[in-house]
């Protein structure tokens, strides 16, 4: 792939992961939580769900998916479950204690990593926007695995960097959550907002 392709790719890449969906609030949310060091392995989770859809496109899960409508409302709408019972679980959110947490500060490394997991695979548009960009990039006339590899590494290191920004700044605004009004209206909002992204996805279509 030539350089000013790559350039193209990085600069999409950039731009769509700096967007507020789903992921990043996800980031946001657990760094104000548990802390920005914890929320690293619900990151990890969400970082393995974004490889495991690029690399799905590209075995063509992406073709079968707009193929097979049925499958994908499936899955869609096992998403729009998930993202829903987030935001209820962020509507009954405990406060007080100095701590916003839906399960405080003692969940686990593996609990932290299944949510962020569960979350990033949600929403079955990324297997399809996936399919959709990657082969934009591709020089047919080169090798096909070191182009994917690049386009993969390239979207990871991307994403790490936004899901560090969110993380940052979530721990910001634990400062100010500090007052137990605070923490309750930011658990509305946020239950708000997975519901919404929930609702987003409902009436999305391939």
């Amino acid at each position: 792939m030539a350089l000013q392709t790559w350039w193209l790719y990085v600069t999409a890449v950039f731009l769509i992961s700096a967007t507020p969906g789903p992921n990043m609030l996800h980031v946001m949310v657990q760094s104000i939580h548990h802390g920005p060091r914890r929320a690293l392995f619900s990151m990890v989770g969400l970082m393995t769900a974004n490889m495991l859809c690029l690399i799905a496109s590209a075995a063509g899960l992406g073709a079968l998916l707009k193929a097979s409508p049925g499958l994908y409302d499936v899955l869609r709408y096992a998403g729009v479950a998930y993202l829903v019972w987030l935001g209820i679980k962020a509507w009954r959110a405990p406060v007080g204690g100095g701590d916003s947490g839906d399960a405080g500060s003692g969940r686990t490394a593996t609990a932290l990593y299944w949510t962020g997991l569960g979350t990033g695979l949600s929403n079955p548009k990324l297997i399809i926007f996936a399919a959709a960009l990657l082969p934009q990039f591709v020089d047919l006339n080169r090798p096909f695995v070191p182009q994917l590899a690049i386009l993969v590494l390239s979207f990871a290191v991307i994403e790490a960097f936004w899901f560090g920004v969110y993380a940052l700044g979530g721990r910001s605004l634990a400062r100010w959550l500090a007052p137990t009004s605070r923490q309750r209206l930011f658990n509305r909002a946020t239950a708000l907002l997975f519901i919404g992204f929930g609702g987003a996805l409902l009436g999305s279509r391939v």
